[in-house]
């Protein structure tokens, strides 16, 4: 059962609106094995709206063996049935469904039925159905991550037309200070100090934003206007900060925390303030520049945005509004802050009202984005990410599959886990013409070996690729048998769960758009196919 301490961790990470966004997703799964399972705990445990489990086989000696959801009396039944009363169990604010039908047969007959879902998880299915799916959700905008577990193996793909992030949550963030550009209110209140003046205490305890600006300027007086460049004049700037340490009779600077902080922070607070590639990138795509009735919200902020940085921001982002924690007086240390705060504002303000503008020219209600939605996207306009994944269809594609990469990663087997890409493509190709799996049957094992390496050959050669993989990758796949190992199962399902969340809450950035798990040297690769 979920409790309050998973909750709020959840919501920790991805805040309540993510959580919201979350509670309203509708999730299927194709096919109830032990990494299908996995994937729908880890995305139970936190509170998905709601799952489906599409899946037309009955639970298998093997399925208790492997699937941690599955046990002995489940044996005969259907798989999909037992498996969503089990994982209700779980979080009984979740709801489960289940069909107990393949997902060939739903293609058949009903393909309009995964139109309802937020996204689509597919396990366990061959090649023939999973493009057929891949297409229909493709055509229908419908994100599809694809998943399996082989023996050692893990497999993630995601497949998506179109995605946007606001919240991309980077690592490693350099505060938007700019002590390069200071906006009026920004000068008007460091103007306010003097440091020579300062009896000991002040002096100790001005922010050391403050103190940087106030040599800055010193320097710019001196070098005709400009700041330090380079490594070289910014630590000139730095010996010139720590010679205005304040000595006592002696003549030994005292110990001033805000002025070792200062000179700590000068080369991140001068860092030039511009628009990231990626962002320019965005106000350049024609989703930016076409608006029209049907566009997303992200496009359309990210117009307001791009006019913002075209007029009042003079070619800047609008100000995220905060500043780090420094050593200073609370009065003075929050005075800093709203003078951050107000321009922030202001600047909010300003976009706002190029949304508007833009919402009435496209004949969309002027409550189509809320404030908060603007705020969102002012405050993260620096780490905003577009992700268009290739389809499948591209990807299988002879004429338009990344032939050249996937060769270039096969130069050298050894290092580089994109082999067992491959070979899980031979795989497919041997199940298509097999109807089965090599070496899943044990007294078979021997005798695919020759089998799977000349479909592993067939395939290189239809792919042009000229490397040749070693035997012991064929022998290593044909004794796995297409068995699903639970540890591995585990491992995939926690990672791809986590990328189903990003998807659903559009926070973090997620994998583009095909990650490979090699769980006999615990390495991966993240690589775009």
């Amino acid at each position: 059962m979920i409790t309050a301490k998973t909750l709020s961790k959840a919501k920790r990470l991805w805040g309540d609106h993510g959580q919201s966004a979350l509670e309203g997703a509708k999730v299927c799964l194709i096919n109830a094995t032990a990494t299908g399972t996995e994937i729908l705990k880890n995305l139970i445990l936190p509170g998905v709206g709601s799952f489906t489990i599409i899946d037309g086989k009955r639970v298998s000696g093997e399925d208790v063996g492997n699937n941690f959801f599955l046990d002995q009396t489940s044996i005969g039944k259907s798989r999909a049935q037992v498996a969503t009363e089990l994982m209700q169990e779980l979080n009984a604010d979740v709801s489960g469904d289940f069909v107990d039908e393949t997902a060939d047969n739903l293609l058949d007959n009903s393909p309009e039925f995964f139109n309802k879902f937020t996204i689509v998880v597919a396990t366990s299915l061959s090649e023939k159905i999973l493009l057929r799916l891949a297409s229909h959700l493709w055509d229908n905008e419908i994100p599809l991550i694809i998943c399996r577990s082989y023996g050692f193996i893990g497999y993630v793909r995601l497949v998506v037309r179109e995605h946007t992030v606001i919240e991309s949550h980077p690592d490693n963030v350099h505060e938007d200070l700019r002590l390069d550009r200071p906006f009026p209110a920004l000068v008007e209140f460091c103007d306010s100090f003097n440091l020579d003046t300062m009896n000991k205490k002040e002096h100790s305890h001005t922010p050391w934003l403050v103190i940087i600006y106030k040599y800055l300027e010193k320097w710019k007086q001196q070098h005709n206007g400009e700041s330090p460049k380079n490594y070289k004049e910014k630590n000139q700037l730095k010996e010139t900060i720590r010679e205005g340490f304040r000595k006592n009779e002696d003549g030994v600077p005292e110990d001033e925390e805000n002025f070792d902080e200062a000179i700590k922070n000068v080369n991140t607070a001068l860092l030039a303030t511009k628009v990231p590639t990626v962002v320019e990138a965005i106000f350049s795509d024609s989703s930016t520049n076409k608006l029209h009735f049907e566009s997303k919200p992200f496009w359309i902020l990210a117009q307001a945005v791009k006019e913002f940085v075209h007029n009042e921001g003079k070619g800047a982002l609008p100000l995220r509004g905060s500043i780090p924690d420094m050593t200073a007086d609370s009065e003075r240390y929050i005075q800093l802050q709203n003078v951050y705060r107000q321009q922030a504002k202001l600047d909010v303000d300003a976009v706002s009202n190029y949304v508007q503008n833009l919402l009435e020219s496209i004949g969309r209600p002027q409550d189509n984005i809320t404030e908060k939605d603007i705020r969102a996207f002012c405050k993260n306009a620096s780490f905003l990410c577009l992700l268009r994944s290739r389809s499948l269809e591209q990807e299988y594609d002879v004429s338009s599959a990344k032939i050249a990469d996937i060769a270039m990663h096969l130069e050298d087997t050894d290092d580089d886990d994109l082999v067992f890409y491959v070979m899980l493509r031979a795989v497919d190709r041997f199940f298509t013409e097999y109807n089965r799996y090599p070496g899943y049957d044990m007294d078979t094992v021997e005798s695919d070996i020759p089998k799977l390496k000349t479909c592993l050959s067939k395939w290189l050669q239809e792919y042009g690729i000229n490397q040749n993989i070693k035997d012991e990758y064929v022998h290593e796949l044909c004794r796995y048998g297409a068995c699903e190992l639970h540890s591995v199962a585990a491992y995939i399902g926690g990672a791809a769960a986590q990328e189903v969340i990003k998807v659903i809450t559009s926070q973090f950035v997620p994998i583009n758009n095909t990650y490979i798990y090699n769980g006999m040297k615990q390495t991966s690769l993240t690589v775009e196919l």
